[in-house]
């Protein structure tokens, strides 16, 4: 009787905390199979019946802490993401400098499953120079400049033929307002017409080859003399680009207005034509493009009138150019003017490897042709870096200017481009 006293006593004691084991075994099971429902949504992006999948001995089992799922779903998502992201980045092609692909290119692009368009993408580019300037005969100066920071916004059709570009620039400028320098591409362009772009809006125009080049291609770190004070410049109009085989072309009817600062002070006409004679020889002995053409119209009461000509060489890792540009008053970049002026440049550049390019420039211009011994002279010698082509590279420049009417300079650029 003692014996079944004490048998029973034991089991009161036991029992409970015997019981209470198993809710929580149950309950932490059940957490466990909602837990692992998540997961495996996240990675077959699909339902799945769970519990038909787990083994019967799973109902029993006590998962340890280490297994807890919700943080690690989340650190494995973030993780994914950023591998993904390095791995997308490691693989850019480093041999194209002709383009710039945004580093985040797929991650910041956002794909519509149904609807009119296919994707919109947010991009941008930042280039930073630090510039060390020594004057002969007076004291140097350095100063750091953001060059340029340019945002863009570009959504596309779902077949591909239309694009709607919105591009702004935060960048601060001397010589304009906020606003008027903010807004810079602003333009829809479709391409439904074969081998035909025909664009309407604000966009950049001109004469020469690296007159209209985009800033984030260019071979050195400053445009030529004719580029920047020629052309550089976007204007409001219709524009209408062809590609063929052995020719192309860019005509263009805007406002001779600049930066939104008037409506429609005037009219003002471009047009570029390039020849490709070595088109059908599949770059055997290179590509050769040779163009010419005009700018010009009136602002206000001035008129003016730029013609342009240019040839570009390309073979292998070696290319060339040579443009050479005359003017009786223009309305570039620098502003309008009503002064003849006249200039040339040469430039050269050989890629050693994929990542670096040794390039040389001789650059003149006379600003005022109605003056003796006005000339201005640039000697350049240049070194790029490609970590991962145009999207990140770094530049330096040395740069030797001659003046027959002010002091010679010797001035040394470092940039820095980053495309996201």
């Amino acid at each position: 009787m003692k014996k079944i006293s004490l048998i029973l006593l034991f089991l009161f004691f036991v029992a409970p905390f015997s019981a209470a084991e198993d809710v929580v075994a149950l309950e932490f099971d059940d957490n466990y199979k909602q837990h692992t429902l998540n997961i495996t949504r996240y990675e077959d992006e699909q339902p799945q019946d769970v519990e038909s999948e787990l083994p019967e001995e799973a109902a029993i089992v006590v998962p340890s802490t280490d297994n807890i799922s919700t943080p690690m779903t989340l650190q494995s998502g973030v993780f994914a993401g950023i591998k993904n992201a390095a791995e997308g980045i490691y693989k850019l092609p480093t041999d194209n400098l002709n383009s710039v692909t945004p580093l985040l290119s797929e991650q910041m692009t956002k794909h519509y499953e149904s609807g009119p368009f296919e994707s919109t993408h947010l991009w941008g580019v930042v280039q930073n120079t630090f510039d060390n300037m020594i004057p002969e005969g007076g004291n140097s100066y350095s100063k750091y400049d953001v060059n340029l920071i340019n945002i863009f916004l570009d959504t596309k059709t779902r077949d591909g033929k239309d694009l709607y570009r919105i591009m702004v620039s935060p960048t601060h400028s001397h010589s304009r307002s906020f606003m008027q320098n903010l807004f810079q591409d602003l333009y829809y362009e479709t391409k439904r017409v074969p081998h035909h772009s025909i664009l309407v809006g604000n966009s950049r125009v001109g004469i020469g080859i690296e007159g209209t080049q985009s800033a984030f291609t260019l071979p050195l770190l400053n445009r030529s003399q004719i580029s920047r004070n020629f052309s550089n410049v976007r204007k409001r109009g219709l524009r209408i680009r062809g590609d063929y085989k052995y020719v192309d072309y860019d005509f263009g009817g805007y406002s001779s207005d600049t930066f939104f600062t008037e409506f429609l002070p005037g009219m003002e006409f471009n047009g570029w034509v390039n020849f490709k004679p070595l088109a059908n020889t599949n770059e055997k002995y290179g590509k050769i493009s040779v163009g010419n053409g005009i700018s010009a119209g009136k602002r206000d009461s001035i008129g003016y009138f730029v013609y342009g000509a240019g040839l570009q060489y390309d073979y292998k890792k070696f290319r060339a150019k040579v443009e050479y540009a005359i003017a009786d008053g223009s309305n570039g970049a620098t502003g309008l003017s009503n002064k003849r002026r006249e200039g040339w440049d040469v430039l050269a550049s050989y890629r050693l490897t994929k990542k670096l390019e040794l390039l040389a420039r001789y650059d003149e211009f006379n600003p005022d042709k109605s003056k003796h011994s006005h000339n201005r002279r640039e000697y350049t010698a240049g070194i790029n870096y490609y970590l991962k082509g145009q999207s990140l590279k770094l530049m330096l420049n040395y740069i030797f200017c001659q003046n027959e009417f002010r002091k010679n300079s010797h001035r040394i650029l470092l940039g820095f481009q980053l495309a996201l």
